[in-house]
């Protein structure tokens, strides 16, 4: 279907799935050769990435582009969800110029480890890259997942969850960010509820068991 996608995960407490809808405008199988010849970013589609197994155990390494392209290879991604100082989770809307999920809201910021790279050292690095911040998320847990953006690609990722706090002025880059906003999670919740399309799959996989099981630990006590 050009106007949906499919979406499977996998995780060590839980498998099921779900389906997401892509925006109709966008499911164009010739967006991975535009944005492969626009002004590369420091996301580079040609950047190796870290192919895994079923057990997230490095089995090689391909391009960021040969990663996403029909249904996907198996990598390993992550995804991180940064709180600010009142509790309230900052929200990324993905560029236009995004081959999958364009404009779609997202959490903080999502991302792959390069060859070579510690999850964790990336996610530092991107946080800086995309928003200007530095911050020092904690692994939550991980789980496979996998989903079809129309007829343009895929995400098949072994996505390590983190999150964390961040404070100080924002420094956006536009290239990859097109807006941004902090959300109450409550308010995330309901917003999810009732306009998922508006969402990236992995955030709608992922804000579920980060809200029921991690917030107490992420956010401060009230005194």
């Amino acid at each position: 279907r050009l106007d949906g996608g499919t979406v499977r995960q996998q995780c060590q407490r839980c498998a099921g799935g779900t389906r997401t809808t892509g925006l109709p405008n966008h499911t164009d199988p010739c967006r991975w050769q535009r944005v492969s010849s626009a002004a590369p970013s420091e996301d580079d589609l040609t950047h190796s990435l870290i192919l895994v197994d079923n057990h997230d155990q490095e089995i090689g390494h391909q391009s960021k582009k040969a990663c996403h392209e029909g249904a996907g290879l198996l990598h390993r991604a992550f995804s991180v969800f940064l709180f600010n100082a009142d509790g309230n989770l900052l929200l990324q809307q993905r560029s236009e110029a995004k081959p999958l999920w364009p404009l779609h809201w997202s959490n903080t910021c999502c991302s792959h480890p390069r060859r070579g790279e510690s999850v964790e050292a990336a996610a530092r690095r991107r946080v800086r890259e995309e928003l200007g911040v530095c911050c020092d998320p904690v692994y939550l847990y991980k789980f496979i997942y996998h989903a079809s953006f129309g007829s343009v690609g895929s995400e098949h990722e072994y996505c390590w969850v983190l999150a964390g706090h961040y404070s100080g002025e924002l420094e956006i880059d536009h290239n990859e960010i097109a807006n941004w906003r902090c959300v109450r999670p409550d308010m995330l919740t309901a917003e999810i509820a009732a306009n998922a399309d508006a969402f990236t799959p992995w955030l709608k996989l992922e804000w579920p068991r980060v809200s029921a099981e991690f917030l107490g630990q992420i956010l401060p006590t009230p005194a």
